[in-house]
């Protein structure tokens, strides 16, 4: 029987899986409560965004700042978009 994490975690089997898997749990957190929505579908791309690649280091540091990702003024671009991306 899995265990209940709460009624934050919409699906606590696919939760857990991904913590297991190494996900951190606010992102174990996000990807399990969107599979257990019906009008969402996280197997499937998502909106029109252009690629991280495409984005200006500028917008990235904006983009890592509204999210709080520590160490972001240091970073170069690549590095920005790689912890983005594992957010």
């Amino acid at each position: 029987m899995t265990k209940d994490h709460g009624p934050s975690i919409k699906d606590d089997e696919t939760y857990q899986a991904l913590i297991d898997d190494g996900a951190s749990k606010e992102k174990a957190a996000r990807i399990a409560n969107a599979q257990a929505n019906d009008d969402m579908d996280p197997s499937h791309k998502g909106g029109k965004a252009p690629a991280y690649e495409d984005w200006t280091k500028d917008d990235l540091y904006a983009r890592a700042q509204e999210i709080g990702i520590e160490g972001r003024s240091d970073m170069t671009k690549d590095e920005l978009i790689d912890a983005l991306r594992s957010h």
